[in-house]
């Protein structure tokens, strides 16, 4: 009975701290840089693909 207990709380620690696994979301880019997606498409600036450079709608 005891090796039960032991098991259970390991796998409920387990869970814990799995489940607090960082998630990492992509910006649509694929993973790379504002500047190196300008590159790959040819564009003549890469303010279109920084995520801090959407226009604002006013």
């Amino acid at each position: 009975m005891n090796t039960i207990k032991k098991l259970g709380l390991l796998a409920l620690t387990g869970l814990f701290v799995f489940s607090c696994a960082p998630q990492f979301k992509s910006n649509g880019n694929h993973g790379l840089p504002p500047g190196q997606v300008k590159k790959v498409t040819g564009a003549k600036s890469a303010k279109q693909y920084a995520p801090g450079q959407l226009k604002k709608n006013r």
